[in-house]
């Protein structure tokens, strides 16, 4: 078989795995949309919402739906892969398969897939929450579920490298979650998952281009937001060039990284 056709069927048997945590299931799909009621429920008590003079009113869930979503492919990807794999190498898993056919590139791309299918699971939850219940309006325009289908990819893709290469950062799985999590909870309020990014002050605007949260939620805040709501961020424009560039580089950074830093055992093994 080839590197692709294991990797298929490696992603067949990491979703079955995946079914099987029920407590990671229901954590990675509710998370998002528990967040997103709660703040729906603290801060649009009062209705609609304009964050600025002139700007159309949106309902509070419209304005973090996109962060959620963002956050929600970095929590999948990034957060949960990273502790995967360190458990994984912990446990011998990881050393027993380093003496099988199968490559680290099939390893990799049956991750990869486990976490695009459980995303795009977990984007349909929340986008069908925020609309039924919050009365978000979905765009209409083919060309917004264009741009929604390659930021999400990017996105998706992006994460899972990172957190394949941050896997390799805990010493153990024991340890995996105290470095992993502070990390994630970081991004996240720097990349205005938690805060909405036009209220963070200038230089952590400046940081926070650099991360790739950053750029996924700017992707979905020009899907899901009126196009006068580009104003608000930090250049003015949405910039859906930048965010692709952005989103590339990290996915060939988190690539390059994982492939150098991957490795089957322990660091004491």
């Amino acid at each position: 078989m080839s590197a692709v056709a294991l990797g298929a069927w490696r992603t067949r048997y990491e979703l079955l795995q995946y079914v099987r945590s029920g407590d990671t299931v229901v954590f990675t799909f509710l998370f998002p949309i528990v967040l997103l009621a709660l703040f729906s429920a603290i801060f649009g008590a009062d209705g609609e919402y304009a964050p600025a003079p002139g700007l159309p009113p949106v309902p509070v869930a419209q304005m973090y739906l996109p962060a959620m979503l963002a956050g929600g492919m970095l929590l999948s990807g990034f957060q949960n892969l990273a502790m995967d794999i360190a458990n994984e190498r912990t446990n011998g898993m990881l050393k027993r398969l380093g003496a099988t056919p199968l490559s680290p590139l099939s390893y990799f791309v049956g991750k990869i897939g486990q976490v695009g299918t459980t995303s795009v699971i977990q984007a349909a939850l929340l986008i069908v929450f925020a609309t039924v219940v919050y009365g978000v309006p979905l765009p209409t325009e083919p060309g917004k579920w264009l741009t929604f289908a390659w930021v999400f990819v990017l996105g998706v893709v992006a994460s899972s490298l990172l957190g394949v290469a941050l896997s390799a950062v805990p010493r153990s799985g024991r340890s995996a979650s105290a470095v992993i999590i502070p990390i994630v909870l970081v991004v996240q309020f720097i990349s205005g998952v938690y805060l909405f990014f036009f209220l963070l002050p200038d230089w952590l605007q400046t940081i926070a281009a650099v991360l790739p949260v950053k750029w996924m939620a700017q992707g979905m805040r020009e899907i899901f937001l009126p196009p006068e709501y580009a104003v608000l961020e930090q250049h003015q424009e949405w910039n859906l060039a930048g965010v692709a560039i952005a989103l590339t580089i990290w996915a060939v950074i988190g690539l390059l990284t994982a492939r150098v830093t991957f490795r089957w055992s322990r660091r004491d093994a």
